[in-house]
């Protein structure tokens, strides 16, 4: 999937305009980037398009950081000036369109580093 039609499917999940998805996805990566490995982060970037893939490079630190579902989403609801509502479902839409995007087993890596907490809200999306 290129990066236009990764925001587009974002876009069309939360309601938001194609810039607003755009910088909420882009939020997204560097934050969740925060959570992974530097392994995990570089296996990522290499199934993404380059401009999501940088996302996750500037996201990605040496320390992983231990934060929840709740915390992410108020990460992006911030640096998006969005309602925490509006980046709950933007983190789920990023998530679910990255399902979409990335073999399976990469999703599975991913997730499995992010933990249940992640997988759970995204269950039922599609």
């Amino acid at each position: 999937m290129e990066e236009k039609e990764f925001i587009r499917a974002v876009s069309e999940r939360t309601g938001l305009s194609r810039q607003e998805a755009a910088d909420l996805t882009r939020a997204t990566l560097e934050t969740l980037a925060h959570r992974l490995s530097a392994g995990e982060a570089q296996d990522l970037t290499t199934e993404l398009p380059e401009a999501l893939a940088a996302s996750v490079r500037r996201g990605a630190t040496e320390d992983i950081e231990p934060f929840g579902w709740d915390e992410t989403v108020t990460r992006v609801a911030e640096r998006n000036m969005l309602k925490n509502e509006e980046a709950d479902r933007g983190v789920r839409a990023v998530l679910v369109t990255l399902r979409e995007t990335i073999s399976d087993k990469e999703f599975g890596d991913l997730m499995s580093q992010l933990g249940n907490e992640f997988s759970g809200p995204i269950a039922s999306e599609g």
